[in-house]
């Protein structure tokens, strides 16, 4: 089993890039943000232009970039399903905070980001994980991660995420755990999936998966994934 997951607005309660832009960024980073929503220009462009709008001391960017906290119970989460599922946080965000807030609280768990680089009075970025077949060319392709995490070992996949950046993949995995806009995209698209809140309601139902498998005799196949 492969967890395919979300940072900003799902590992993370708040979004860290726009609380960035919020504070830092020239105010126009609205403006390239409603081009993005309206299809005007893919994620990358959407990503770049805005990260080039942020200004600050280096030592203040560091500052806030490592100030973000994660969901209380993602610990928890990791630890339950680590021993028979694989987990990746798959981020279109920046991999610098991710790194920082994982480190925190003592997880390693592989990332899957934007890559962040530090100028003299603010950021840029490059996309390692970009692939030039992405339909919608996204900075991450979730897509094309979770195909290399699988390798071919057809495992069944699960994504827990947050927004648009997941709707591509949430078409592909077996199921998903939605909220905000993603769980909007769901129901209209009927798709398959467990509306969530925070990592306690992920659990809640992870747990009744691994006791179902428990009464049906089927250790093996901890979780199995509920019937449509």
């Amino acid at each position: 089993m492969l967890f395919i997951i979300d940072f900003d607005g799902t590992v993370a309660p708040t979004d860290t890039v726009d609380a960035l832009l919020e504070r830092f960024a020239d105010p126009e980073w609205r403006r390239i943000e409603e081009r993005w929503v309206a299809g005007e220009i893919n994620s990358q462009e959407c990503m770049a232009a805005q990260l080039s709008l942020v200004r600050g001391g280096r030592a203040a960017l560091k500052e806030f970039l490592e100030s973000v906290v994660v969901d209380p119970f993602f610990p928890a989460f990791v630890r339950q399903v680590s021993p028979y599922a694989e987990l990746a946080i798959v981020s279109d965000g920046l991999d610098h905070p991710i790194r920082h807030a994982l480190q925190k609280i003592g997880l390693a768990v592989p990332i899957f980001a934007n890559r962040l680089i530090f100028r003299n009075d603010g950021l840029a970025l490059s996309f390692p994980y970009s692939d030039p077949a992405c339909s919608v060319r996204s900075g991450v392709c979730k897509c094309a991660v979770a195909r290399a995490i699988d390798a071919g070992r057809g495992l069944s996949t699960v994504l827990i995420g947050d927004g648009h950046s997941d709707r591509c993949i949430a078409r592909c995995v077996d199921y998903v755990f939605a909220k905000g806009s993603l769980r909007t995209f769901c129901e209209a698209e009927n798709i398959i999936h467990a509306p969530f809140v925070s990592f306690s309601d992920v659990l809640s139902v992870i747990r009744g998966w691994t006791a179902r498998s428990d009464r049906e005799g089927a250790r093996e196949t901890i979780c199995p994934l509920p019937a449509p």
